[in-house]
Order: structure tokens, then sequence, then C-alpha cells
């Protein structure tokens, strides 16, 4: 279900300053978010010079009492960060992802805890209901196993249900979770155990600063990097209105495939995923139709089929200057997932 537009890549002439203290300071500036970093740097040849640049061009849209982020508010991260053992990555360094590069809106700074290797491998993101169906929890475990053998990371965003049991499936053999406040800041509490888990034997992620507690306008932002980071989105449940259609409108913008796994029509759990499927989505049955998906030759061992029972800081190395994509426009079918959206978006 990719949209397989043509999108061009744009190069970039500016240089990347290796200064992590610069970043964060760009990019926590009032008004700088991700597209508007990015178009800083290429426009003033580098983070400092869009530093330097950022105080006039504010004067100039009539912002008077603009001040860039204070040094000292940096320095506390950096500080919180050491105590959280975490490590920065800056794009287009060593170690960023380097299925976000291309991104129009990639993340300029992700904070990691736990095994940044996993990020260079292959990834899947299943996702779905917070209120899984014991059904939905099962097909997840499947999935995972299934994705396993084929050498496939699981990545999600450590929700509750469907996100956290994929989790728990890939401790194992691989999985990445994003979370939507800070990476020292564990949510949902219930998660924390999990989340101490992948820590130890994966990896978390997170743009957002240090100490920072998630709020509303935080989990759309989380799913951007959970779909960019994949090369496939699998809905396992979702409902008719759900963050997890907010994941699979991302993975359109972001030209991944978009999969689905079919549910009862009188289940609610499973109406995102069947409209998701009427909208041409590919159809989950197992591991198997993921792979064949993304063009990956899996190994397999006989499963027999589920029984359906009755619902219920770093020193960042200088590296190539990537190339990003820019936004493109939304397709017919964007629109019809869009349509469906609420206007609070949930985890």
């Amino acid at each position: 279900m990719a949209t397989g537009l043509h999108i061009p890549q744009i190069p970039s002439s500016a240089p990347l300053d290796a200064d992590p203290m610069l970043w964060l300071r760009l990019i926590r500036s009032r008004r700088v978010g991700a597209v508007t970093f990015h178009r800083l740097v290429a426009d003033h040849g580098g983070v400092e010079g869009a530093l330097a640049a950022l105080p006039g061009i504010a004067r100039a849209a009539g912002v008077e009492d603009y001040g860039l982020c204070p040094l000292e508010v940096v320095r506390a991260e950096l500080a919180q960060a050491r105590l959280a053992r975490a490590r920065l990555l800056l794009w287009g360094q060593a170690g960023y992802p380097q299925a976000l590069m291309d991104l129009a809106d990639a993340p300029p700074v992700l904070w990691a805890q736990g095994d940044i290797g996993l990020l260079a491998r292959p990834m899947v993101a299943l996702v779905g209901a917070r209120n899984a169906s014991s059904l939905g929890l099962r097909m997840t475990r499947r999935l995972v196993e299934g994705l396993a053998l084929a050498g496939q990371v699981v990545v999600s965003g450590l929700a509750r249900g469907i996100d956290a049991e994929a989790h728990q499936a890939a401790l194992d053999t691989g999985t990445v979770a994003v979370q939507a406040g800070g990476v020292d800041v564990i949510y949902p509490v219930e998660n924390t155990e999990l989340a101490v888990a992948i820590a130890a034997r994966g990896c978390r992620i997170s743009e957002q600063p240090m100490g920072l507690v998630p709020q509303a306008r935080h989990f759309p932002q989380r799913n951007r990097i959970v779909s960019g980071l994949a090369r496939a989105v699998v809905v396992v449940e979702a409902a008719a209105r759900s963050g997890s259609l907010i994941t699979a409108k991302n993975a359109l913008d972001q030209g991944r495939e978009v999969l689905a796994v079919p549910g009862h029509p009188f289940d609610a759990r499973a109406a995102g995923c069947n409209i998701l499927l009427r909208d041409g989505a590919v159809l989950v049955r197992s591991a198997q139709d993921v792979l064949e998906a993304i063009g990956v030759q899996g190994h397999f061992v006989a499963q027999a089929p589920l029984q359906v029972e009755a619902v219920a800081v770093p020193d960042p190395l200088p590296g190539p200057v990537p190339q990003r994509r820019p936004l493109v426009d939304i397709s017919a079918v964007h629109s019809q997932i869009l349509a469906r959206l609420g206007p609070s978006p949930l985890a």
C-alpha cells in the first residue's frame, strides 16, 4: 500500500557541525521544529549559522522578545542524559538511523538508551489497540516469531496492548521502543518493567528533551518516527478512530508499506484494520505476508493455525551528509484515513 511516488532528493551543501550543545540549543529554541531546523541549517550554512540568524529572523517576523534556548537549559539536559546513560544521536552523524535520514521532518536529535546497533538493522513496525483482545495479542506474538526468523527488528511505541506485547515477544530477537516523552520517562507507568528490559536488551529512543512527560500532542510526533524507522507498518488491531491509523497515514506519506490484520466486523477493535484493508492495505495472515510485501525471503517453521476464540552524552563522529526528501501531498487514500481520525489522537 506504499504510495510509490517518486520523491526527488535535495542535496545539502551545508556542513554539519558536530557540537551537541549547538544542536540541542537550536532544536530546543522556541518555534523550532524538525522541518524548521533543517531549513535553517540549509539556509545558513550549518547549525552555528542557523543559531546566529534565528533571533533576526524572529524579529523580522514580528517576535521582538525572541531568545535562543538558554545554555544552562542545554547543560542541564546533557547532565540529565549522563545520569540516565543516554546517548545523543545527531542527524547525519554516526549512529543515527539511516531509515530516518531522508525524511523532511526527520528528528534532528535522538536520545537513545540500550543497543543503538539495532537502529541499523531492518525493521517492521507492529502497532495496535491498547485494549487488545487475547487473539490480537496471540497474533502479535506469532508475527514477531516469524519476523525474527527473517532477521527483522520489531519497532513500536511502548504503549499498552499490542505495542507492549510486540516489544515483550521481541526482547530476545531485537526490539526498538520509540517514546513520546523523554527517553528517561517511562509511559505508561505500568510498562516500567518492560521498558527497563528493553533498555537492557533492546533500544529505547526519543526526540524529546530528557525528563519530558508526554502530552497528547507528542504521540503523533512519536508515531512518525515509528513508521519512519520501519519498512512496513502492520496494524494488528485498531478502532476506527485510533492513533494506529495516524501511524498508518505517516507510513503512506513516507512511502512505507501499510498492512493490517483483518478482524470480525462486530469487534470495534478491528474496525480500523478493516477500514485500512478496504482502502488498499495488504492483508496479513502471517509474518510471511509481511515479508513478501517488503521483498524479504523468510525462513519459516511449520506453525499450527491460531485457534479463534470468542471475541472478548556522546562524542559524535562526522559522517557523510545524507539527503532528505521533501514533504509531499497526500493521496486520496491518505485523505480517507485522515477522515477517520478524531481531533484528539490517541497513543
